[in-house]
């Protein structure tokens, strides 16, 4: 199964800031949204992510003057992102090894959507459902 089976029950739609967006601005949107990360982009080219994560890390060092500070200061630069043509399994096997909870989706340069870690594990489920399911449909027959 491909990612692009998520993104067409899940939909496409990715809650993105710019790099010069402050931090007080990307939390309101984590808040409001009820989610745990914002992808930043430059037009519709990924440049950072940052994530609740990013946010902690950074609340010790000097939390007074976090909230003013731009999202490029805390964001994460090197993200990790795969296209959607690439398996469920291959997204699984990335953010365990990379330790992360969100992958943007990337086709031909562009943001095309994202998938988080409850996306991925919502859909291995359904997927072991279906094949329990259809074994039992079998051995019945």
């Amino acid at each position: 199964m491909q990612v692009e089976t998520i993104l067409q029950s899940k939909g496409r739609s990715v809650v993105t800031v710019t790099a010069g967006s402050t931090i007080a601005e990307a939390v309101d949107l984590l808040n409001g949204k009820k989610i745990g990360a914002v992808v930043v982009v430059d037009g519709k080219r990924v440049v950072g992510i940052l994530s609740e994560r990013d946010v902690v890390r950074h609340l010790g060092r000097d939390w007074g003057a976090l909230a003013s500070r731009p999202v490029s200061d805390v964001m994460t630069k090197a993200v990790v992102t795969v296209s959607r043509f690439a398996t469920v399994a291959d997204v699984m096997e990335r953010m365990t090894e990379k330790r992360i909870r969100h992958m943007p989706i990337v086709d031909n340069g562009e943001l095309v959507g994202i998938v988080s870690i409850g996306d991925v594990v919502k859909r291995k489920i359904e997927e072991t459902e279906q094949e329990a399911t259809a074994l039992k449909e079998y051995i019945a027959s």
